[in-house]
């Protein structure tokens, strides 16, 4: 483990071309200041794996509008002008992926294993193949999804899906001790554990720094074995994906 004094020098040997697990749930938990660390660098063609791609010019958004990923494996990009053009313009390449089965694919590559099965997806293009991946300009798809193997179990179909591994992981955790050990909050539980185990190289920005026993074993969600690097930066600005308001005075 190694205590960094800033996101830059944290993700300062991130080469191009690297796969990166990140974590968040829409906005909620993201590395927005390691994210901020590789906008900064000159790094590019970067392969990303998170349940969705930020929003235009926050989040992982900020990467796209640098273009800085090549390719992109989610369950949901609805939030994202920039991610719908580079996509439908051939630009950016994207694996569509039920968002169970992204989360046990993260898991699963943490955890050593290389494939499992799975009902999500059976009797879809998800399991059948021909989803676009990748478009040329004309519209025409370039790249489709292929099939994979089903198999039956208990007289019900199941589709294989891999484990997923990464060259480094970015993940948020609101509490960390210099052992890596860490404590995510409510909503930033969701893939921010699960991308960091599936990074070879996992680096964890942190709101609050402690020394290590200052966490209870108890409320620790994510063992400091699967972090490698950690930087504190200070309490995050919180940001609202999508606003909605209703004028004073309107009915619920």
């Amino acid at each position: 483990m190694k205590v960094f004094t800033s996101a830059a020098d944290a993700v300062g040997d991130v080469p191009s071309g690297a796969s990166i697990a990140v974590g968040g749930f829409g906005l909620c938990g993201i590395p927005d200041r390691l994210i901020e660390a590789l906008a900064a660098s000159a790094v590019s063609g970067l392969s990303v794996f998170s349940n969705n791609c930020g929003i235009d010019d926050v989040g992982l958004g900020i990467l796209l509008q640098l273009r800085k990923i090549s390719r992109v494996t989610a369950s949901y990009v609805g939030e994202n002008k920039e991610f719908a053009r580079q996509y439908l313009s051939g630009e950016l390449e994207v694996e569509l992926t039920p968002q169970g089965t992204l989360a046990e694919r993260l898991r699963a590559g943490g955890c050593g294993i290389p494939a499992f099965f799975t009902p999500a997806g059976v009797g879809t293009p998800v399991a059948d193949g021909g989803m676009p991946w990748r478009y040329d300009a004309d519209g025409s798809v370039r790249v489709a999804s292929p099939a994979k193997e089903t198999r039956e179990f208990g007289g019900a179909t199941y589709v294989l899906e891999t484990g997923i591994t990464a060259d480094y992981a970015l993940v948020h955790a609101v509490k960390g001790d210099t052992e890596g050990n860490l404590v995510f909050n409510k909503t930033a539980m969701n893939f921010n554990p699960l991308a960091a185990m599936a990074g070879a190289i996992t680096i964890a920005q942190v709101e609050e720094l402690v020394e290590p026993g200052e966490i209870d074993p108890a409320e620790v969600h994510l063992p400091g074995v699967f972090v490698q690097r950690i930087v504190h930066t200070g309490p995050q600005t919180k940001k609202i994906e999508k606003r909605t308001v209703r004028t004073e005075g309107a009915s619920a």
